[in-house]
């Protein structure tokens, strides 16, 4: 058996003690085909095994503190497993990129991405605001008076371009898109507003085609009145309006408050405003009630023409009864528009006791 195999005759010695053993120990032993015959704890040691410290080093790379640490070597390079392994190759550690998701695995690490929770500095008003905007909704729905959330969804490319998102289609047939973003000057963008009515789960969405103005938001409420509110609530006297501070009608832009006002005097109902603080636009019931459901219907679908949009939008449903209209606004709106103190002054407006700038009413300049 030496001269054949080549080994020692110890070796081969060692191996038939070994062989006596296991039959002893084995009742039905029928060679050593599938059975371990070494000895616990036999063969060679881990690399992490016979140095502990390799765990420490790891651990200090993968660390989140290290980041923004100039003197971190993988502060300005992606943490991936052959990088580490290079880093640590490099402190005289032998171990292969394997081993080291292996040992990220029993440190109880995993592969994470960003989650958004961080909302900026609270403003000290926050929860306040929130109370109050509760107290005039519930005030609102008591009384059978219209309460809406708007916003400006996020601007889409139209054209044969990439829509995040999967959907089922025949396998290795997928649907062919543009390898570059480029906008197509005739078919430009569309500029979704939204106009939500939290109590009868219903929605109006004006697709815009030139900018998103506060002429633009206010004329999105319009058409919501006109073709879905006006028949909701026939004896309506008051509209309250939810909406975040910034954009198309944010707190501070005048414009907005000025088409609100026409807006009043066209239909003879007050108009209150509540907007949310700063900082808290996920709040808005418009976002996760109707934007993220158009989100999900039009998911890996290009949006190739503002038809499409419409359609897609349109046919936006839930289980609990969403109903959605919506409407190509092809107006052109003038940007930088400027509201003078003279012209201002003009807006019947009426701010709350409580933060005015947030909270405030336009009336009809005819009562």
């Amino acid at each position: 058996m030496s001269k054949a195999t080549g080994l020692a005759r110890n070796t081969i010695k060692q191996g038939q003690k070994d062989l006596e053993k296991l039959k002893g120990k084995c009742k039905q032993f029928k060679g050593i085909r599938g059975i371990s015959i070494r000895e616990p704890g036999g063969g060679r040691k881990r690399e992490v095994d016979k140095h502990p410290e390799i765990k420490i080093k790891l651990k200090e790379l993968v660390e989140s503190t290290t980041r923004g640490d100039p003197e971190s070597p993988l502060t300005w390079t992606c943490k991936s497993l052959r990088n580490l392994s290079s880093e640590l190759k490099s402190k005289g550690h032998n171990v292969s990129h394997m081993i080291v998701r292996a040992l990220l695995i029993e440190m109880g690490y995993s592969l994470q991405a960003n989650r958004k929770t961080h909302e900026g500095s609270n403003h000290p008003d926050r929860d306040r605001q929130f109370e109050h905007i509760n107290q005039q909704v519930q005030k609102f729905q008591k009384e059978n008076q219209p309460v809406i959330s708007v916003d400006t969804k996020k601007k889409e490319l139209v054209g044969n371009f990439k829509n995040n998102g999967q959907e089922w289609m025949e396998k290795g047939h997928p649907e062919k898109v543009n390898v570059y973003d480029f906008p197509e000057k005739k078919k430009g963008k569309a500029i979704p507003y939204g106009v939500y009515d939290i109590k009868e789960n219903k929605a109006w969405v004006s697709v815009g085609t030139d900018s998103d103005t506060s002429e633009f938001a206010v004329e999105t409420i319009r058409r919501w009145w006109k073709f879905m509110g006006a028949y909701c609530y026939p004896n309506a006297k008051k509209i309250l309006i939810t909406a975040d501070g910034g954009g198309s009608n944010g707190t501070r832009v005048r414009l907005w408050k000025a088409e609100l006002q026409r807006f009043a005097d066209e239909t003879g109902m007050e108009i209150s405003v509540c907007h949310f603080p700063p900082a808290t636009t996920k709040w808005n019931k418009i976002e996760h009630r109707l934007f993220s459901q158009i989100t999900k219907n039009w998911r890996g679908r290009p949006l190739v023409s503002h038809e499409v949009i419409v359609n897609l939008i349109e046919n936006t449903k839930t289980k609990t009864g969403l109903e959605v209209k919506c409407g190509i606004d092809r107006n052109k709106y003038q940007t930088g528009i400027k509201i003078s103190d003279e012209e201002f002054k003009k807006i019947r407006i009426k701010r709350n006791d409580f933060h005015g700038d947030w909270n405030y009413t336009i009336c009809p300049i005819a009562i």
